[in-house]
């Protein structure tokens, strides 16, 4: 179990240890739930979406889409340690 104290302005500060439990790094959100008996609930906000939202996502103008067996090429030559 954690003790956390409340400051002056009415915050906390959630501790290194729970921060990773709960898979939070700075940026993250977290969502609070109040429940009954003047208990909460503390999660890390998960994106929700499909895969397909991401297609594209790195598509920019003028530049030339390539194809997965030349993707496949550099990957090789990069682990190979080819230029």
């Amino acid at each position: 179990m954690t003790t956390l104290t409340v400051t002056s302005k009415g915050q906390i500060t959630l501790r290194r240890d729970l921060l990773q439990h709960l898979g939070i790094h700075p940026g993250s959100k977290i969502t609070v739930q109040k429940l009954p008996n003047g208990r909460i609930e503390v999660a890390a906000e998960r994106p929700k979406g499909k895969i397909s939202d991401a297609f594209g996502l790195l598509k920019r103008e003028g530049q030339r889409v390539i194809s997965i067996e030349e993707m496949n090429e550099v990957i090789a030559r990069g682990w190979a340690g080819e230029p």
